[in-house]
């Protein structure tokens, strides 16, 4: 009997978008099982708190029998290591997202040479799609439906709309 080959897909996804979705999808084309690991210490300012992130999460993928969510607070390639990954999964969008996922990539490569990178293109229907770009989209009073599933545009409403 084979093990199962399973990829890590690590983020902050604040908020998960299509286009996460879009990579997670075809990443469980490769791999038996895909886990979205939400990285619950980022050096970003997060919108949502890591369990809106996973509940946001969670609802996104309920309908993707190969992708899990998760959250960790380690090294990204530990994290893997400790669910028995063979990868990790980046996404790239543009050209200067390359520099970074190259960088962390090599980084990520010396501390654990086990546990490959896989970096999947973005869809061209969603390579212009960002967490960030949602996010300002929505605090400017407009819903981004062309970017994110409904239950994250209703989140978002109701985010900005606490904040006033």
């Amino acid at each position: 009997m084979t093990a199962a080959r399973i990829a890590v897909y690590p983020g902050s996804f604040d908020p998960v978008t299509y286009a996460h979705l879009d990579i997670a999808v075809r990443a469980s084309r490769m791999f038996d099982r895909v886990i979205m690991g939400v990285f619950d210490r980022p050096k970003k300012n997060l919108l949502f708190t890591t369990d809106e992130r996973m509940a946001l999460l969670r609802e996104s993928i309920a309908g993707m029998p190969r992708v899990e969510a998760t959250t960790y607070s380690a090294l990204t390639v530990d994290f893997a290591r400790s669910l028995g990954a063979v990868a990790m999964v980046r996404g790239l969008r543009t050209v200067s997202d390359f520099e970074v996922e190259y960088n962390m990539a090599q980084l990520n490569q010396t501390l654990d040479a086990e546990v490959e990178v896989v970096v999947l293109m973005a869809s061209r229907r969603y390579a212009h799609i960002s967490s960030s770009a949602v996010r300002e989209i929505a605090s400017l009073g407009r819903d981004p439906v062309e970017f994110v599933p409904p239950h994250i545009v209703e989140a978002l409403r109701q985010k900005f709309a606490q904040r006033g």
